[in-house]
């Protein structure tokens, strides 16, 4: 069980400390706002409020103690990245950020951030494809170039083995598990045979995956 702090408990903030907490972690959230503070008390461990560029209150709770802040100050950038410089120099081992733009994102990076997050856009690419082909089913950015996609079966490969469904070589892309049903099969081998209705976790180039896309 890990130690998590929640900076800032808008629509996002609130929404990975509730997650985290019914996942069994403990979970401290604060924010500036008395009820927004009441709202998610009873599904936390604790809920303070508590201005988070202010040093002396965020000291007087002992973030130090903390394994993960979460800093999800929404549209105030200057307060976030107060927020993420005061933990980080407080000695909190792992520091995720919401930002608002690249620009925002290279300055969190810069002051110690560990990870940024960008919640919006990563959604909007999500609902993006999903909209653009009815067979995508979810879709992940890893990096500028490459992506995991999660896509139901393709006629074509229906009631063939991976290696008779050619996926790589025709494709470019990698089965990392196939899902029948509330079974999952990871790292799936050339023999396991793709049914209709599975659902294929891929990975690869993004130019790759759009060849999926129908």
């Amino acid at each position: 069980m890990k130690q998590f702090i929640v900076v800032g408990c808008g629509r996002f903030g609130s929404s990975v400390a509730k997650t985290l907490y019914k996942m069994g972690h403990d979970v401290l959230a604060i924010d500036g706002n008395e009820e927004t503070v009441q709202n998610i008390s009873d599904e936390v461990t604790h809920a303070v409020q508590a201005d988070a560029t202010d040093e002396h209150a965020l000291r007087s709770l002992g973030i130090w103690n903390f394994d993960v802040a979460v800093i999800t100050i929404g549209s105030d950038i200057q307060a976030s990245i107060m927020a993420t410089l005061i933990v980080k120099e407080m000695g909190v081992k792992f520091v995720v950020a919401k930002a608002q733009n690249e620009l925002h994102a290279k300055v969190l990076y810069r002051i110690g951030a560990d990870r940024v997050v960008f919640p919006e856009r990563d959604m909007g690419i999500r609902v993006a494809h999903n909209l653009v082909s009815n067979n995508i089913l979810d879709y992940i950015e890893l990096a500028p170039d490459y992506s995991i996609m999660e896509i139901t079966a393709l006629d074509e490969w229906i009631d063939n083995t991976l290696i008779e469904a050619n996926i790589r070589s025709k494709y470019g892309i990698n089965v990392m598990a196939i899902k029948h049903g509330n079974e999952i099969n990871v790292s799936p081998t050339a023999k396991d045979v793709i049914h209709k209705g599975d659902v294929l976790v891929v990975i690869g180039h993004n130019n790759d995956l759009k060849k999926l896309e129908r």
